[in-house]
């Protein structure tokens, strides 16, 4: 693991995970996505893992692409993003022409840094503060929930630069905003403050120190059936992606394998039985 993003998981399976690059305002550079991707996809892995808690070391969670790798790649005709990814898979910064590619995933590795806190199956909850700027903003919209310190600052940085939210934010930004005030956020590249983040979707809820929120949150979605947290999650995510029906179908077969499964039975009996539920991994 790289020691730009650094796990602990408590006894309660919450992954406390956080960008390690304080002397840079965790900006993001080849090993920061190393980092970033390692740190989701052992996360994919862990048995008794409940929920995350994403967060980021020093005055800031991220202040987006690190300016050096971004002159380092300016005269390419590929995206910095793009270009990051590249060298992050070669491990170098010679061979352009792998720029952008995917492999067998559906992203670079630049939009997986961000993706892979989707793909895991259980709630991530982002406790931002100071500067979450261009791809910072990107990897904080693959959480499920957003909680930020009053001195938070949010920008679709990109356009400053000439560029495109290209870490998976064009599909992300629009679901939680809206499709015009994400074009007028993108446009402009202006900053968002604490409260409008929240008043216009961008974020969830303003909170004088969001770790602790968010950890606090975290450990109450712990104690829920994991069972019903990860179908929740699952159908929520694929509501607006697919049809109507599929997603109604999506509904019934969920709905139908939790009634009288051990967690849900377990959720019951120790709602009536006036005892903390002890419920097993999901299988």
């Amino acid at each position: 693991m790289s020691d730009r993003v650094t796990i602990t998981i408590d006894d309660d399976g919450v992954a406390d995970v956080r960008l390690n690059r304080a002397d840079k305002m965790n900006a993001l550079d080849q090993a920061m996505f190393r980092g970033l991707v390692d740190a989701s996809t052992s996360l994919k892995h862990e048995s008794g893992l409940r929920a995350v808690v994403l967060s980021g070391e020093g005055r800031g969670f991220c202040a987006g692409l690190d300016f050096g790798s971004f002159q380092q790649m300016a005269g390419a005709e590929e995206s910095a993003s793009e270009a990051t990814a590249a060298d992050v898979n070669d491990g170098g910064t010679d061979d352009v022409a792998s720029i952008g590619e995917t492999g067998d995933r559906i992203t670079h590795f630049a939009q997986q840094s961000a993706y892979g806190w989707m793909e895991l199956e259980v709630p991530v909850v982002a406790a931002l503060h100071g500067p979450v700027l261009g791809g910072g903003l990107q990897i904080a919209l693959g959480a499920d929930i957003r909680i930020v310190a009053p001195d938070t600052k949010m920008s679709v940085l990109e356009v400053r630069w000439g560029l495109i939210p290209d870490m998976t934010g064009t599909a992300t930004l629009h679901r939680l905003v809206g499709n015009d005030v994400a074009k007028e956020l993108t446009f402009t590249g202006r900053m968002v403050e604490a409260d409008e983040a929240v008043r216009i979707g961008l974020a969830t809820r303003v909170a004088d120190d969001p770790r602790a929120e968010a950890m606090a949150l975290a450990h109450e979605i712990a104690g829920k059936s994991p069972d019903a947290i990860r179908g929740a999650k699952r159908l929520l995510d694929l509501a607006g992606r697919v049809g109507l029906a599929e997603q109604f179908a999506a509904e019934r077969a969920t709905i139908g394998k939790l009634i009288g499964s051990p967690n849900q039975t377990e959720a019951v009996m120790s709602y009536f039985e006036k005892r903390p539920p002890k419920f097993t991994d999901p299988t």
